[in-house]
């Protein structure tokens, strides 16, 4: 049977705080999908790097991994760095299908969300 694996993959930062939303937004996917493993990775500068969190999966028993790129746009880490660490994991495991999801921002409903989120500040009383 296939146990699939998601990882969101973020950019990281030197600040700690910084990660502090990605782990609300894990959280909040295994709560609407705990039969789905989940890792939450980061391209620099945090840990775990991408070829962790897919060791982590392929331990617990994936042989699914999706890779979720948490950016808001195609930049660089996107159209080059993102597919080079897929095909590391690839040619890492035979047997464990790898695929990339096109990134967060590429998706209406989160531009759809971040643009109400806007909204809703432009009409909050300020001092």
């Amino acid at each position: 049977m296939m146990r699939r694996g998601l990882i969101l993959l973020a950019h990281g930062a030197r600040d700690p705080r910084w990660r502090e939303p990605f782990d609300q937004l894990i959280e909040r996917v295994r709560a609407k999908r705990p039969e789905v493993a989940v890792r939450l990775a980061f391209l620099e500068l945090m840990t775990p790097d991408l070829l962790l969190a897919g060791e982590e999966l392929v331990a617990c028993g994936c042989d699914t991994l999706l890779i979720v790129p948490i950016f808001f746009g195609q930049g660089g880490h996107v159209r080059e760095d993102v597919p080079a660490l897929a095909d590391v994991l690839r040619n890492r495991w035979t047997g464990v299908a790898v695929s990339v999801s096109r990134t967060a921002g590429d998706d209406g409903g989160v531009v759809d969300a971040l643009a109400s989120f806007c909204i809703h500040e432009l009409d909050q009383p300020r001092q």
